[in-house]
């Protein structure tokens, strides 16, 4: 059964005041490989049904992987019963309407040919590496999923979103190096360029310096502060803020974050990095209401000239703090001034400091504060006079996004990038390399 068919049909089913039906079909292909050799590749199949039942504003939710033509019955008596026993949501409201996308057209699908171009040219990095004695490991994953939202209100909206990335690590006898890449479709990657990078890294490894824990400036790469401020944006809750749950209670709108002009923000039509337009919630809670399915998203500021500028907000939370409704949306840019550097640029220009590569293993230590703990990885580097000199020992380091904010002294020009940490949940991302002064490296790390 196609999708939109069971969307259908689960609508005709319900008997409730109000009912939503999402179907998700999702399809992917990837490769992986260690030690120069291509290990595994496959593809694969999914599909999630969800029945959204609302009884006089109480809802009951159901969500199903693999559900079939006989399944969906079940599924809608199911999410009416929690609804029929369950009391009026407090995001409760009218449902949307409206229409996006072409409705009837197939779910769009990858498979293995995705990978036509790329995998040619990764085995031309594997002789390279071999050549050089080095090793490479890592894996390339495409997906494609088509999501269908209908509702018993008359909505009718689908969206087709690709998602690919790359990760790459080279290691050799004492080193080990890592590059990493969103991508939607496979075509736009400069593999040699990425294969290049791997190799000027692991030379940098030549020599080893070991430095103890302190406060250092540090020039993160776009991946790191990626994988900060995604952290910083998951939590920036209008509804947990207005609790007093999270760092923006004490930096509500308006707080000066940052002397310099920085703006982060998320638009679904930003150039390559495009999202579904739409609210898409299978469940409510403090981020998300089940009732603003089907709710268009623009682009919206989160941060603009060093500012707080809006808070994630449903149309419940918006009328809860007097807000504009800003919904989630799947992808996050930052920008500095105008004309920023590059990061080569920005070491060249560095007297001493530290270059990392990427962070992991990131964890929350205090929410009132958004401080966070977590590891370097493959790679640290120390900067002396404008140029690398060494690797260094990893180090814990224990810093908030929001308080390291007001210590950026510099941004350079914003690219896209892959966070290392998130890369699971979120690929989407335009940012820059940032110079920051006193990063705090609490404790070296053995780590390796």
């Amino acid at each position: 059964m196609r999708p939109q068919e069971a969307v259908e049909r689960a609508l005709a089913l319900s008997t409730t005041t109000d009912c939503v039906v999402v179907a998700e079909e999702s399809s992917d292909a990837n490769l992986r490989w260690a030690g120069n050799t291509l290990t595994t590749n496959g593809v694969g199949r999914s599909r999630r049904l969800t029945v959204i039942a609302i009884q006089d504003g109480a809802v009951g939710v159901v969500s199903r992987a693999g559900a079939g033509p006989d399944d969906i019955a079940r599924i809608v008596k199911d999410a009416e019963e929690i609804a029929r026993a369950g009391e009026p949501a407090e995001d409760a409201a009218p449902l949307r309407t409206g229409t996006h996308g072409d409705w009837d057209a197939e779910p769009v699908i990858t498979d293995i040919s995705v990978f036509s171009d790329f995998a040619p040219a990764l085995g031309e990095q594997f002789a390279k590496a071999e050549e050089a004695g080095n090793r490479l490991y890592g894996f390339a994953h495409h997906e494609m999923s088509s999501v269908f939202l209908g509702s018993s209100a008359g909505l009718r909206m689908r969206h087709d979103q690709p998602t690919g990335k790359l990760e790459l690590n080279a290691k050799n006898a004492g080193s080990s190096a890592w590059v990493g890449a969103g991508t939607r479709d496979f075509t736009d990657l400069d593999v040699p360029g990425l294969g290049l990078e791997l190799g000027r890294r692991l030379s940098w490894g030549e020599r080893r310096i070991d430095l103890p824990a302190g406060r250092y400036e540090t020039l993160l790469p776009p991946s790191s502060v990626a994988d900060l401020m995604i952290y910083l944006y998951w939590t920036a809750g209008a509804r947990d803020a207005h609790d007093g749950r999270t760092v923006f209670s004490s930096h509500p709108v308006g707080t000066e974050l940052s002397k310099l002009p920085l703006r982060l923000y998320s638009d679904p039509a930003a150039p390559g990095l495009e999202c579904t337009p739409f609210v898409t919630a299978l469940a409510s809670g403090s981020n998300s209401s089940v009732f603003d399915n089907g709710l268009e998203l623009g682009s919206t500021d989160w941060v603009r000239d060093g500012k707080v500028s809006s808070l994630i907000s449903t149309r419940y939370s918006a009328g809860l703090t007097g807000a504009p409704v800003t919904p989630e949306i799947d992808n996050l840019l930052m920008e500095g001034a105008p004309g920023g550097a590059s990061l080569e640029d920005m070491v060249a220009r560095t007297e001493r400091g530290l270059l990392l590569t990427c962070l992991w293993y990131i964890r929350e230590v205090d929410p009132q504060n958004l401080l966070l703990t977590g590891l370097t990885r493959d790679g640290v580097y120390l900067v002396e006079n404008g140029e690398v000199v060494g690797e260094v020992n990893n180090f814990r380091f224990n810093e908030s996004p929001v308080g390291l904010l007001s210590r950026v002294t510099e941004t350079g020009a914003a690219v896209p990038t892959l966070p290392r940490e998130w890369s699971d949940y979120f690929t989407r991302a335009s940012m820059p390399p940032l110079r920051v002064a006193d990063y705090n490296m609490s404790t070296v790390s053995k780590a390796s």
